[in-house]
């Protein structure tokens, strides 16, 4: 598994439209990036899927009606990168419902590679976990994922 020492230069183009699509042998998830709002963590997320980081990755923690997180190369809940880099928080950017797309930390300033995608509306983690995308395909794909299941891929569109 790749491992990197800094986070990624800017690559994206804030101005566009990015998505990302998660395949599992569960069936796919489509999600729209939020890089207008939140371009240094759409810009991570990109980084690491057009690498092929998330590439056989499990989903390591699974809550029934809470969320699925993945991103770990460990599987362990305590993998990363390598790096770490600051939290990104825009007030239009809630975890409002299912399908919202955060990051998963350790505190102010951990984020990594490992995300999550909520079950249901969380506003407890608002301004804890950054927010940078919204499930807009697949919510039956993100319901039946289960702690062990693997990510085969993450697929990112520009336009």
């Amino acid at each position: 598994m790749a491992r990197y020492t800094q986070p990624p230069a800017l690559q994206i183009d804030p101005a566009k439209h990015y998505t990302a699509v998660i395949q599992t042998h569960k069936g796919e998830m489509t999600l729209t990036l939020h890089a207008d709002k939140a371009p240094i963590t759409v810009n991570n997320f990109v980084f690491l899927a057009r690498e092929g980081f998330y590439d056989g990755v499990t989903f390591h923690r699974v809550i029934p009606d809470f969320m699925i997180q993945g991103g770990d190369p460990t599987g362990s809940g305590r993998g990363g990168p390598g790096y770490r880099f600051q939290d990104e928080f825009d007030p239009s950017l809630r975890h409002d419902g299912p399908g919202v797309l955060s990051m998963a930390n350790a505190g102010p300033g951990t984020n990594g590679s490992q995300f999550f995608i909520t079950h249901v509306a969380t506003p407890w983690l608002d301004g804890k976990h950054s927010v940078f995308g919204r499930l807009t395909a697949g919510e039956a794909v993100l319901f039946a994922i289960e702690q062990g299941d693997i990510i085969d891929t993450i697929a990112i569109t520009e336009a």
